[in-house]
């Protein structure tokens, strides 16, 4: 049996001749999370030839050392004489070539990081992100290539990627087959037909989702595309849709998408509607990061950071515009649509980072952005953050231009003159010309204010150009308060265990820092029922003895309450909105002012 999969496994390769670069995974043990590569370079001049896996994937700006995953490489000619190799770094193999023929290489791959959305391979499918499983040399990154799976009785594969055959798939280079995941296993897959492009959408897990719902909602959501771009850059798409068992995330490609939400959480609807603005977001993706991008990643290296100050207009715009193509489908109502801008007000005014860092800079320093407090009490978001300075800049123009201009009209002209597949991408100073030439002025000193530093944002001017307001409560005649510390805390063995101190907080200015202890407010033990509670039966300005935990000792500090707003802040019509107010709305949102 053995020697009859080894046979079957090599004729995937001997009947594509016709492929420059020939890729196959032979999947059908894959109870420990591992398959068998092998590829075929073709012939090259040269004494040696250096084969790579990437350092970091698309979508995620981060080293993620991919080469880690592979083990018992060797490598070979043509006529299958074995050749001696070597690493020369973390992420490349040198071979030592005898001759100019062919070069084949074979290696075990353990793939089992579903969260990163690289590589994952279990008993019922496999996730193939190239950037994680296959490797590349420069000398045939831009040739073409096929890819062959050997995969259990009753799997189906999909990619967006072209078809060539059952469970095979063609592309032009390197770069297509590493921006078109694979998704193989026991699933379930639909087929919908949306201006005149074809889609798939593939589920993977069993969950509470609804197909017949997700099918045509996401088909709902495609059809919003005209609203921002002239054109398409893909003829099919694919969304693939994992139901995890607890990871979640999503990550854009050229001609796909992976969403991943644990399996019981496409329902109630506040969930459901979090899963669709996330497929909204990955498919605006498209164009915004794969169609055009910053020239900083065109092309894309794929062993080294790739820094630019624009991450905050290919994230956080994408984020701007992705609960708008639910809005304008239907599928989102107003009052939800302006549950999620209290959302972000709320988020900008309890993250002191938002005023320490500009998006430009967190757009630079996203290869290194810290977790945990510092990332909100110091930095900047380019999701949160770049949709809010998208947010500024998208009113703006419509005030400026009675409506006649919008942020749009700003990625129609990026999709139209700096398409990535002709190797060209933008900068700062392309985005600024692209706003004058709008405009008809400089948006040099706006562009200083907003990107270039930490952009100060009044909700309450923001919101009344269309129409809108914040409101605390349903009078506004009184916002009410409550004791506030400023901190988060996760239960502990001994008390409360501090995971979060707010920069500027009443917790804050007494000193308190994460991993302290809470165990006693004026003498009386710390539980988790009454950790919070404890706090609101007191007053803003009350004083309260903490005694904690830190590095062992028992000590004790002061800690003076503040206040902070009892409720969230709601987003809600103005009472008698005047007719240029609903016009910028319907300009802004293209959708009409809501009547109740």
């Amino acid at each position: 049996m053995l020697r009859l999969a080894v046979a079957a496994f090599a004729l995937a390769f001997t009947s594509t001749a016709e492929a420059t670069v020939h890729y196959a995974i032979d999947l059908t043990s894959p109870e420990h999370h591992s398959g068998k590569v092998r590829i075929t370079f073709p012939a090259t001049t040269g004494n040696t030839l250096d084969l790579k896996m990437p350092a970091w994937r698309t979508g995620r700006y981060q080293i993620l050392n991919l080469a880690n995953g592979v083990s018992q490489f060797s490598a070979s000619e043509g006529n299958g004489h074995s050749l001696p190799w070597q690493k020369i770094d973390k992420s490349t193999w040198r071979i030592q070539r005898a001759g100019t023929g062919p070069v084949t290489v074979e290696y075990d791959l353990y793939a089992n990081e579903l969260g990163l959305r690289s590589r994952h391979i279990d008993d019922s499918h496999a996730y193939l992100d190239a950037s994680a499983v296959f490797m590349y040399s420069d000398a045939s990154r831009a040739d073409d290539v096929t890819v062959s799976l050997k995969v259990p009785a009753g799997w189906r594969s999909f990619s967006g990627l072209q078809s060539d055959g059952a469970d095979r798939f063609k592309g032009a280079n390197w770069d297509i087959l590493v921006d078109s995941p694979i998704e193989t296993g026991i699933n379930r897959s639909f087929q919908f037909k949306e201006g005149n492009r074809d889609y798939e959408v593939v589920f993977w897990g069993d969950g509470n989702y609804d197909t017949t719902q997700t099918v045509g909602d996401l088909k709902k959501i495609v059809a919003q595309a005209p609203s921002i771009w002239s054109s398409y850059p893909f003829q099919r798409y694919v969304f693939m849709i994992h139901a995890t068992d607890g990871v979640g995330g999503a990550t854009e490609h050229r001609n796909s998408t992976v969403i991943q939400i644990p399996r019981n959480s496409f329902q109630p609807r506040e969930k459901y509607l979090k899963f669709l603005s996330t497929a909204s977001h990955e498919f605006i993706h498209t164009w915004n990061v794969k169609a055009y991008r910053a020239s900083a990643m065109v092309p894309y290296r794929y062993q080294e950071e790739n820094y630019t100050d624009l991450l905050w207009l290919e994230e956080g715009s994408t984020d701007y515009f992705a609960d708008q193509f639910l809005v304008r489908a239907g599928i989102m109502k107003p009052d939800e649509y302006f549950a999620a801008l209290a959302d972000a007000v709320d988020h900008y005014r309890r993250t002191p980072g938002a005023s320490a860092q500009s998006v430009a800079s967190t757009s630079f320093d996203e290869w290194i952005a810290p977790g945990g407090d510092r990332a909100t009490n110091a930095w900047a978001d380019i999701y949160a953050e770049g949709s809010l300075v998208s947010w500024l800049l998208d009113i703006k123009l419509l005030q400026e231009s009675g409506g006649k201009l919008s942020y749009r009209n700003v990625h129609e002209a990026l999709y139209r003159r700096f398409p990535s597949e002709q190797g060209k991408g933008f900068n700062a100073t392309d985005v600024k010309a692209i706003l004058a030439e709008l405009t008809g002025h400089s948006w040099e000193d706006w562009w200083t204010r907003n990107v270039d530093a930490p952009a100060p944002v009044d909700f309450a001017r923001l919101l009344a150009a269309v129409g809108l307001r914040i409101s605390y409560e349903d009078s506004d005649k009184t916002v009410p308060t409550n004791p506030w510390a400023g901190w988060k805390a996760d239960q502990a063995e001994g008390g409360m265990k501090l995971t979060g101190v707010e920069r500027g907080s009443p917790a804050w200015d007494a000193g308190f820092v994460p991993d302290d202890i809470i165990t006693a407010f004026d003498g009386r033990r710390v539980t988790k029922d009454r950790f919070e509670d404890a706090l609101m039966e007191r007053k803003a300005g009350e004083v309260v003895t903490v005694s904690y935990f830190r590095r062992d000792q028992l000590l004790q500090k002061k800690l003076t309450l503040g206040s902070i707003p009892k409720n969230k802040p709601k987003v809600v019509k103005v009472a008698r909105p005047t007719a240029a107010q609903k016009a910028l709305y319907q300009r802004w949102l293209l959708a009409p002012y809501p009547t109740n």
